[in-house]
């Protein structure tokens, strides 16, 4: 589809200070977040520790916490912290299974946005134009079908998520394609995620850890994959259909 791929530019554009801009406010939200020890409340140990204080906020405040949890999830994905599971797995214990997920999902998709523009504004034509090998390689498959490959990427996790934020920008895959790709494509994931954070609960008043290898049993495993390999029909029958031609 030639709609979901920009055009290389005619010249090389040239790099100025005023296009890192945003990709440094990134950076240094991520600094900031780490050196004032902030990703260290992104665990399950603090889930554990803190679930009472959770739940009493969110039953104080409503409406207002599901907009806190979107957005701090929107920014911890933009300042690319570690900690993205975890954070879906509290939003399903603290709004349940379904809230909890659409939420996740907002979130982010909107700070996977952030990135992706950041991305895209300060390097992309930079490095687009003086891309070889693998990536011009990985550029004629998002030139294909890249819809497919987007989803593809988010269901089934093979790479990081922060790299999936950029590679896209830095191939020029237009950010309608990019934010449809993802934020159907992680539904998926958050789901499940948010399902295993709506048992926390029950599992930690028995005095239990909370056991993320429930994640990978077949029954959540099977259909995630089977949608990613779904994704990829199109993407394999250009390729049949070039092949008879």
């Amino acid at each position: 589809m030639t709609d979901q791929i920009n055009e290389p530019p005619g010249r090389k554009p040239p790099l100025s200070l005023a296009r890192f801009l945003p990709l440094l406010a990134l950076v240094i939200g991520l600094v900031v977040f780490v050196a004032f020890g902030f990703n260290q409340y992104i665990s399950l140990d603090s889930l554990r520790d803190n679930r009472e204080i959770l739940t009493g906020w969110v039953a104080e405040i409503g409406l207002v916490a599901c907009v806190v949890f979107a957005a701090s999830y929107a920014l911890i994905v933009a300042f690319s912290v570690p900690g993205a599971a975890v954070m879906t797995i509290t939003g399903g214990f603290l709004f349940g299974p379904w809230l909890g997920a659409v939420l996740t999902v907002i979130g982010a998709t909107v700070g996977a946005g952030a990135v992706f523009l950041a991305a895209r504004y300060a390097l992309a034509d930079f490095l687009r134009a003086r891309a070889r090998g693998a990536i011009r390689r990985m550029e004629d498959g998002f030139r294909a079908d890249a819809l497919s490959y987007m989803l593809f990427l988010r269901l089934v996790p093979v790479f990081p998520f922060w790299l999936v934020n950029l590679v896209p920008a830095f191939l020029g895959v237009r950010l309608r394609t990019y934010l449809i790709g993802t934020f159907i494509g992680i539904i998926p994931g958050s789901v499940v995620y948010s399902m295993v954070g709506d048992g926390v609960g029950a599992v930690l008043e028995a005095g239990k850890d909370v056991d993320l290898g429930t994640i990978f049993e077949l029954r959540f495993l099977l259909p995630v994959i089977g949608l990613a390999l779904l994704a990829l029909v199109p993407v394999a029958y250009a390729k049949l259909k070039a092949l008879r031609s």
